[in-house]
């Protein structure tokens, strides 16, 4: 049996992502960082958007496709240097995965879109855009808060909290409300929220 166009994009992403370099321990086994990430991104998709079109499912999934091939350092460092980089890599995710699109026979209307999600074209606007952004958080708010907050002082935590807070659509933020966090993370979150 022949594989699905889905099937063979996601395949091509998580070959791609395999080739990660960066580890990350996950149930007690080294897994490369990038493909764990779109395995974590795709599972929080479907329970979050149990009907997303194969083009949202695909930019889920490629979200940090080949992102360690931008290193944060070729960068200036600051705000600036910081949001510079960002938009290259979210171009770059958008090149790659469009191009696995049209590789595997999607139509260039599902390509553009798959491109759109990844650049956040109309974040707000667009519901599937939207809808990648509240994965993207409820993904972070998952398995990334703890490190994230254990590296970083109390007011950077709260700070950037509120920034993904403002990025998600109501149903994101109620999805978020219901994980499960520790007592630390509560307090952080509450904090961050009043």
């Amino acid at each position: 049996m022949t594989p699905s166009k889905l099937e063979q994009a996601f395949k091509l992403i998580d070959l791609a992502n395999q080739q990660d370099p960066n580890r990350e321990l996950d149930s007690g086994i080294e897994q490369p960082k990038e493909w764990l990430y779109g395995l974590r991104m795709s599972a929080c998709l479907k329970e979050f958007e149990p009907n997303a079109s194969e083009a949202l499912q695909i930019a889920a999934r490629a979200q940090h496709i080949k992102r360690w091939s931008i290193a944060r350092s070729q960068y200036p460092l600051g705000r600036k240097g910081y949001n510079d980089w960002r938009q290259a890599l979210g171009r770059y995710h958008a090149e790659e995965a469009m191009g696995i699109a049209l590789q595997v026979g999607y139509t260039n209307e599902e390509v553009a879109a798959i491109g759109r999600m990844l650049r956040k074209e109309k974040l707000k606007r667009d519901p599937e855009v939207q809808a990648l952004e509240d994965v993207i958080c409820l993904v972070f708010l998952t398995f990334y808060f703890t490190d994230f907050a254990a590296k970083h002082s109390e007011e950077k935590i709260i700070r950037i909290v509120q920034k993904t807070w403002a990025k998600m659509s109501e149903r994101g933020q109620e999805e978020a409300l219901k994980l499960t966090f520790t007592e630390v993370q509560l307090a952080l979150l509450k904090k961050a929220l009043a």
